[in-house]
């Protein structure tokens, strides 16, 4: 029976399992960081060897902020091991510095509603999809992605939405449509005319809209 639906914003549940790396409380592998938990179909696939390297080659960005991944498979950590000298050798990578969480059993997947119902393996059994859960530092759920089993997932589009979630966080700003690092930002409705000079020093621009309401403010980044 899979598990409840998470919301964005709902604690993410602490679980024990074990990984490539040994047995892991998440919460204490987390410890203050914020993560990123995704999830594969299975060991030695073609799509899976891809994303895999690439958020290994990746690991120097997750670490600027503050991120630290983690991956699961519904194989286990025998097979897991086996796979990631496949994974170094086709990424072309000299360590593989994150976990792989062994589900065999497919409890997480269970547990986290990561299951395909329309990916059906030999043996007849779901596979896992591909889930992306970003958690922050409070261990609540900031993102939920979830990919079909046979399309591979854009990790540059991933830390980007990373970059936006801890941005404005701690900024009165959103980020619009296809936002990057740097990018000019909207001011949040929510701030007031009068207080734009404090928050906002470098200034801001009201686009003149038909409406004649002045809900598009633009800011350079904070």
């Amino acid at each position: 029976m899979s598990g409840k639906a998470l919301n964005i914003g709902d604690q993410f549940p602490n679980f024990t399992a074990e990984t490539s790396e040994g047995r892991i409380d998440f919460y204490d592998w987390m410890q203050d960081s914020w993560a990123i938990l995704f999830s594969h179909p299975a060991d030695f696939t073609p799509v899976c060897t891809t994303e895999l390297s690439r958020v290994a080659a990746l690991i120097p960005e997750f670490q600027k902020r503050g991120v630290k991944p983690i991956a699961l498979s519904c194989d286990t950590v025998k097979s897991h091991k086996g796979w990631i000298e496949d994974i170094k050798s086709f990424g072309k990578l000299s360590s593989f510095d994150y976990p792989i969480i062994a589900d065999d059993k497919r409890e997480l997947a269970l547990k986290f509603n990561m299951l395909d119902k329309d990916e059906i393996n030999a043996e007849g059994i779901p596979l896992t999809c591909r889930a992306v859960f970003v958690v922050d530092d409070k261990k609540k759920l900031r993102l939920s992605i979830l990919y079909p089993a046979t399309t591979g997932r854009n990790f540059d589009e991933i830390l980007r939405v990373i970059d936006s979630l801890q941005l404005t966080q701690t900024k009165s700003v959103a980020t619009p449509a296809d936002w990057k690092q740097g990018g000019k930002c909207m001011v949040l409705p929510t701030v007031k005319a009068e207080d734009v000079p404090k928050l906002f020093p470098d200034g801001i621009e009201t686009i003149e809209l038909p409406s004649g309401k002045s809900y598009l403010r633009i800011t350079p980044q904070p």
